[in-house]
């Protein structure tokens, strides 16, 4: 594991650092957890444009133009 150097404001490290305490954990872990997810989403994002992409040449509405209240029809 490769480690960084971060910066920020004091007081708001510490609010972070009781924050972790009080949810028995650290505030490496947390950090390590918000870095998956931060690169998940982008992940995700790129999983779902390729699955628009995919559906958009097998998906025919006929040439019909659905309104705005069909299309957000559950």
């Amino acid at each position: 594991m490769k480690n960084i150097t971060l910066s920020a404001d004091e007081n708001l490290i510490e609010a972070a650092r009781r924050r972790a305490v009080s949810e028995h954990t650290t505030l490496n872990e947390q950090f390590r957890l918000w870095l998956k997810r931060y690169v998940r989403r982008e992940q995700q994002a790129a999983e779902a444009m390729r699955v628009m992409r995919e559906l958009q040449g097998s998906i025919s509405t006929g040439g019909r133009k659905f309104t705005r209240d069909e299309m957000n029809e559950r």
